[in-house]
């Protein structure tokens, strides 16, 4: 089993849903990253997502875009994240990681190469933006056999077509994308999201996590009464970008807590 889907397991036993919070590797700046990441868990992190830096984050809004700016200045890579999620993985054994980013890094790198280097690393799943899955079957093949996760997004937007095509190809979790636009925008549309997450669960079979516009403990909460999972990034990634320095882990944990806390209340009312 799966370290993504033993944490959905464990997490649906105690009727409790995911907190997956999202963060730039190499932001603010490289030795950060590791800090920030145990600071995640330490505030009620499930899931981590992982952002690989990339000069075309054509999926993110410009708090997230700033973020990679700042990493790629560093010279942080692909090959550098992963090395962040080796050390991850020599203090916590647990803590499912996700990569998520975009197609060039990897194909640039080596599908077979990244696959096997990830999953060395501890790397549990996927997500690149800019790959649907009618595209990169072989690529979540391979992912598939070395026992990493291929996940996918959904979008207001998309098809049935576009659900069979993610149920076959993906697995561990679905994104869905609450918004249509970049990350960061817009304003969350709760009903909307209410109404769609059941028919996304049944056809995809697989949790559904998601993500865009959630900024705070109301609205997670309000996502985690219909849906497995809540995702949470630019408004993780502007706490860092106010913190001053050396105190973003701590204001990052206290942050996270209290949408973790918001959460929780909201399943027992």
């Amino acid at each position: 089993m799966s370290r993504i889907q033993a944490a959905f397991d464990r997490l649906k036993s105690r009727g409790r849903k995911a907190l997956i919070p999202y963060i730039m590797a190499g932001d603010p700046e490289p030795g950060a990253t590791l800090a920030l990441m145990r600071a995640l868990v330490a505030g009620g992190a499930d899931i981590i997502e992982l952002g690989v830096p990339f000069s075309d984050p054509m999926a993110d809004g410009p708090t997230i875009q700033r973020a990679a700016e700042r990493a790629l200045a560093y010279g942080i890579s692909l090959h550098t994240v992963l090395g962040m999620v080796g050390e991850f993985r020599r203090h916590d054994a647990d803590t499912p990681v996700v990569l998520m980013g975009y197609a060039n890094p990897i194909e640039a790198y080596g599908i077979g190469r990244f696959a096997d280097d990830a999953a060395k690393a501890g790397v549990d799943g996927v997500l690149v933006v800019d790959y649907p899955p009618e595209e990169c079957v072989e690529f979540a093949d391979v992912l598939k056999q070395h026992r990493i996760d291929p996940i996918f997004l959904l979008a207001p937007t998309s098809t049935e077509r576009r659900y069979s095509e993610v149920a076959q190809a993906g697995s561990g979790y679905i994104y869905y994308v609450s918004l249509k636009g970049v990350t960061g925008s817009g304003k969350l549309d709760l009903d909307e999201v209410a109404r769609r997450i059941p028919a996304i669960r049944q056809k995809v079979g697989m949790p559904v996590g998601v993500g865009f516009g959630i900024r705070d403990g109301a609205s997670a909460a309000r996502i985690a009464a219909v849906a497995d999972a809540v995702v949470i990034g630019s408004r993780i990634i502007e706490e860092i970008e106010q913190s001053p320095p050396g105190e973003a882990p701590q204001r990052v944990t206290a942050l996270l807590g209290g949408i973790r806390r918001a959460m929780d209340e909201g399943a027992k009312s």
